[in-house]
C-alpha cells in the first residue's frame, strides 16, 4: 500500500495485526479463536432462549441477564469478520469505512455493557436492602427502560467517534495494533488537530465507564454494609453468594478495559505481545465467562 506524498493522506484501508512474531501460526491459532467465538455465541444465546422460554423466569430480576447476553453476542459479532480474516485467511486489510463502523459498534456495545452492569448492581442493592419493595421499585417497564437508556446512551456518545476521525489525515502509517478497530489505536495513526478527539475520548471514558464504575463501587459498598448488618448467618451467606457472581462479572469487564486504556495512553514501551493479549482479553473474556458466571 503506497502513501500519498502529502500530509493529508486519507487511506483507503487499514492493516490489522494478529499476534506479532507468530504470523506463521495464525491459521492454527484461528482454531481456538473459532472455538472461543462459538462458546460465547452459544452460551449467551442459550441464556436468552432459556429465559424467554421459561415463564417462571419472566421476573424483573431476570430481565437484565438476557440484555447482558444480547450485548455480549452483539460485541462478538461486531469483531468476528476482522478477527477471523486476520487469523484464518491471513487477510489483514480492512476498508477504512468498515473499520470506523466496527469501531463505533465495539465502543457502543462496550458502553452498553457498562451501563447494564450498573443496572445489575442497582438491582442487587434493591433486592438485598429492600427485598419487600423490590417488585415495586424495579418493575419490568423500569428495567426495560434501563436497557433502552443504555442503548441510547451508547449510540449518542459513540456515534461521533468515526466522524471525528474521518476529518483527520493519517500520515503516521496504516497498521493498527489489534485485529479489530479500536479508537485509541486508530487515533494514534492520525495527525493534524487531534486535540478534539483526545478531549472527546477522555470525556467519553469519564461520562460512561468512569461514572458507571463509581456508582457500581458505591452500590456494592452499600450492599456489603447491608449484608454485614444481617443477623442471620444463612441470610448473610445467601446475600454474599448473590453478589459474588455479579462482582466477578464487573471485574472481568473493567480490568482488561482499564489495562488496555492505560497501555494505549502510557504504554509507549510496552511489549506488543502484552498489548495484543489485553486487547484479546477485553474482546473475549466477558462474552465467554458471563454465561458461566451470571446465572
Amino acid at each position: 500500500m503506497e502513501f500519498a506524498n502529502n500530509s493529508w493522506f486519507q487511506p483507503p484501508s487499514f492493516l490489522l495485526t494478529g499476534i506479532p512474531g507468530l504470523e506463521a501460526l495464525h491459521k492454527w491459532l484461528s482454531i481456538p479463536l473459532c472455538a472461543t467465538y462459538l462458546v460465547a455465541l452459544l452460551g449467551n444465546c442459550t441464556i436468552v432462549l432459556v429465559i424467554k422460554a421459561t415463564s417462571v423466569l419472566h421476573e424483573p430480576q431476570y430481565i437484565l441477564l438476557p440484555t447482558l447476553a444480547t450485548t455480549d453476542v452483539s460485541l462478538s459479532l461486531s469483531t468476528l469478520p476482522t478477527v477471523l480474516n486476520a487469523f484464518l485467511r491471513n487477510r489483514s486489510e480492512v476498508e477504512v469505512h468498515c473499520c470506523l463502523t466496527q469501531m463505533c459498534f465495539i465502543h457502543t456495545f462496550s458502553s452498553m455493557e457498562s451501563a447494564i452492569l450498573l443496572a445489575m448492581a442497582l438491582d442487587r442493592f434493591v433486592a438485598i436492602r429492600n427485598p419487600l419493595h423490590y417488585t415495586v421499585v424495579l418493575t419490568p417497564p423500569r428495567i426495560t427502560g434501563m436497557g433502552l437508556a443504555a442503548l441510547l446512551r451508547g449510540v449518542l456518545l459513540m456515534a461521533p467517534l468515526p466522524i471525528l476521525l474521518k476529518r483527520l489525515p493519517f500520515c503516521k502509517g496504516v497498521t493498527l495494533s489489534h485485529c479489530y478497530c479500536y479508537h485509541p489505536d486508530t487515533m494514534k495513526l492520525a495527525c493534524g488537530p487531534v486535540r478534539i478527539n483526545i478531549v472527546y475520548g477522555l470525556s467519553l471514558v469519564l461520562c460512561s465507564f468512569g461514572v458507571d464504575s463509581v456508582f457500581i463501587v458505591i452500590s456494592y459498598i452499600l450492599i456489603l454494609k447491608t449484608v454485614l448488618g444481617i443477623a442471620s448467618g444463612d441470610g448473610q451467606l445467601k446475600a454474599r453468594n448473590t453478589c459474588v457472581s455479579h462482582i466477578f462479572t464487573v471485574f472481568i469487564f473493567y480490568v482488561p478495559l482499564i489495562v488496555l486504556a492505560l497501555i494505549h495512553r502510557f504504554g509507549t514501551f510496552t511489549s506488543p505481545l502484552l498489548r495484543v493479549t489485553m486487547a484479546n482479553l477485553f474482546l473475549f473474556l466477558t462474552p465467554v465467562l458471563n454465561p458461566l458466571v451470571c446465572p
